[in-house]
């Protein structure tokens, strides 16, 4: 007979039946700073998809906290708008009045604590008349300099802490922080009042498809495992790369600039996942205990003049359109100093990458918008082939596109047809996720929430990786504080001219995607 304090298990929910997809139980979700451009665009659309996708329980809530003077008709006006323009998968009234009956309103400031209390009242109510059983989360959409502030007041109104067998999480945007020493205090803020284990930092890159397919690709192949090391490996390149400017960002960008914008997170966490050993498994805890040895055993370049390179975009083209510079941009100070293209080496001391360069960069108003990772191989030791016939063969690649194309390339060398003699040249071999699948990838800010919701961190940052990638970049950071200006370059080019020299010193170029 089974004892009644074992907790029971659905054998209709063994989590290894795929055919069951996985559903997040009764909760609501609270979102700070709700009217602002990342959750019109990203939260509130995924949202709705998840709810379409039969993936959030029919008790669900969803409260929007801002300091509009709305009522609540108002507030499911501006979210079905949002979502109706944005929706990526098809809008349908059923599904939006099933959420609709769920959504709340709270109107106040982060400074008010009576607002704060309405909003105990209000998750309360949800709890009564959803069901939602005390599972809250809390998703900060807001500035980090917020961050002590609403999490302070979560405690004192008694939000911050659950009741036996409900939960509380908090959902934090990055930036985490400006450099190691503010990370470190934003984390001591936060963890008084929530358990660390209940902090969930949002790195959206780390919810999309092809970046989990990188752990798909190495190790559910036995044909790449062999070659992914440096007796192979010339180098890597990780590029992220926009076509845009600042885009009304201009607050939020000026002084954070490219390097901590985009390569603190989402290219070092992309090189953690080429870089790292086979985890014991694809736990929280075994797929984390693998990236840090990576982002620990991280080196910097010795000289971070030749090995470091930032820019700022000067007026150009974009296409067929004509566009200002980075510093004509409106809310730019005249004398910004902020760079807005950043590329670095780093060399990671482990035997699998002993001598090979990893490559990052990032910057806005470049040729395209594209982000992949590059993994560059050696030339084969001998070419029994006149020198003529590999002239227009270049390295081995395996090329993993995160966006927008999301998919795989190969290239290698392969024989041009006809001819009387033998002429060898690059060639591709292609995967693309549109192609070989019928089922869209979803957005990444779908699996991350409903990941919050189920409780499944693996693909969230931890405190230690977070650190750890502030002790790669504030050496950098402090060095580049000393140079003065950026180096211009054109917008609608590959960024400045001393990025192509830093790769030409060791040999290497840019590649072009």
């Amino acid at each position: 007979m089974t004892n009644a304090s074992d907790s029971w298990l659905n054998p209709l929910r063994d989590p290894r039946d795929l055919r069951l997809p996985r559903i997040a139980g009764p909760c609501s979700i609270v979102i700070f700073g709700v009217t602002g451009d990342l959750s019109r665009k990203k939260l509130l659309p995924a949202i709705y998809d998840l709810a379409n996708r039969g993936l959030l329980p029919p008790s669900f809530g969803l409260t929007g906290f801002a300091r509009r003077d709305w009522n609540e008709e108002q507030f499911k006006d501006f979210v079905k708008e949002n979502v109706q323009a944005r929706c990526r998968t098809p809008f349908r009234e059923a599904t939006w009045r099933q959420l609709a009956d769920g959504i709340r309103f709270v109107q106040g400031t982060f400074d008010d604590p009576k607002a704060f209390e309405r909003l105990s009242d209000t998750v309360a109510e949800l709890d009564r008349s959803r069901g939602t059983r005390g599972n809250h989360a809390f998703y900060m959409s807001v500035p980090p300099r917020a961050f002590p502030q609403v999490s302070r007041q979560l405690a004192d109104c008694g939000l911050a802490r659950s009741n036996e067998g409900a939960w509380r999480r908090v959902i934090i945007e990055k930036p985490f922080g400006h450099n190691l020493a503010s990370a470190k205090e934003l984390d001591r803020v936060v963890s008084e009042v929530f358990d660390p284990s209940s902090v969930f930092r949002i790195d959206h890159y780390l919810g999309k498809e092809t970046v989990q397919n990188i752990l798909a690709l190495r190790f559910a192949n036995s044909m790449y495992e062999p070659i992914w090391n440096a007796n192979y490996v010339d180098h890597v390149q990780i590029t992220m790369a926009e076509d845009i400017g600042v885009a009304g960002r201009a607050g939020y960008y000026d002084g954070i600039g490219a390097a901590r914008d985009v390569i603190q997170n989402h290219l070092l966490q992309l090189m953690a996942l080429t870089a790292m050993e086979e985890p014991v498994s694809f736990s929280a805890s075994d797929l984390t205990a693998e990236k840090t040895k990576v982002l620990s055993a991280i080196r910097l370049p010795k000289d971070l003049a030749a090995h470091t390179a930032r820019g700022q975009y000067a007026a150009g083209w974009q296409g067929s359109h004509e566009v200002v510079g980075y510093l004509d941009e409106k809310g730019i100070d005249p004398a910004s100093t902020t760079e807005t293209y950043a590329a670095i080496r780093l060399d990671v001391d482990t035997r699998r990458w002993a001598g090979v360069p990893f490559y990052l960069r990032t910057g806005k108003r470049l040729g395209k918008r594209v982000t992949e990772i590059a993994v560059v191989f050696k030339p084969a030791p001998h070419l029994p082939f006149e020198s003529t016939a590999t002239k227009e063969l270049g390295k081995n690649a395996i090329v993993i596109r995160v966006q927008p194309d999301e998919g795989v390339t190969m290239r290698f060398g392969a024989k041009v047809p006809g001819g009387t003699s033998m002429e060898v040249r690059d060639v591709s071999m292609d995967f693309g996720y549109g192609r070989s699948f019928t089922e869209a990838s979803p957005e990444a800010y779908e699996r991350l929430i409903l990941d919050v919701l189920l409780g499944d961190p693996p693909l969230f940052p931890t405190t230690e990786e977070v650190n750890l990638s502030w002790n790669i970049l504030d050496p950098i950071e402090e060095f580049w504080s000393t140079l003065g200006q950026p180096q211009p370059y054109r917008s609608g080019t590959w960024g400045p001219q001393e990025a192509v020299e830093m790769l030409a010193r060791d040999s290497h170029r840019w590649r072009m995607p």
